[in-house]
């Protein structure tokens, strides 16, 4: 008998300042800007994984505003959740897992990250009324 396929799931966080620029982290162990995010553990809530992975990140508390987009990565099988966020409290700094910052524009966002990891913030930037945008790629670029 074959065991059915297993998917990671992952969140992550798309954070706005007041100029319109989004928050993006340089991951520590590959050097790769992304939104900050990560794997949800066993027995761990949605909400929960995304205050812990942002805290863990950034330094930064959010909260979750809405669901802006769901990505599949067909390579890796991972479902990765991303949601608006607002920042509760906290300073941002570099952490164990991020190495840098920035708060970036939509044109900086696709200079500096992989197109499947940009697109996640970009989404945000969406009207509301569309929903969540829900998207497949490889890891690195999204497939038509």
């Amino acid at each position: 008998m074959n065991d059915p396929p297993r998917h990671s799931v992952s969140v992550a966080a798309a954070i706005v300042d007041d100029n319109g620029r989004m928050l993006a982290i340089q991951r520590r162990d590959n050097g790769h800007w992304e939104p900050p995010g990560g794997v949800l553990e066993h027995g761990e809530t949605i909400d929960e994984c995304l205050h812990r992975e942002v805290l863990e990140e950034t330094g930064l508390n959010v909260e979750p505003e809405r669901l802006t987009g769901i990505y599949q990565n067909m390579t890796r099988d991972v479902i990765a959740l991303v949601y608006s966020c607002r920042i509760t409290s906290g300073t941002i700094r570099t952490t164990e897992e991020s190495q840098d910052f920035a708060w970036l524009t939509t044109e900086q966002i696709t200079d500096r990250m992989d197109e499947a990891f940009a697109v996640r913030l970009i989404d945000a930037h969406r009207d509301p009324a569309l929903g969540p945008a829900t998207r497949v790629h490889d890891g690195v670029e999204l497939r038509a």
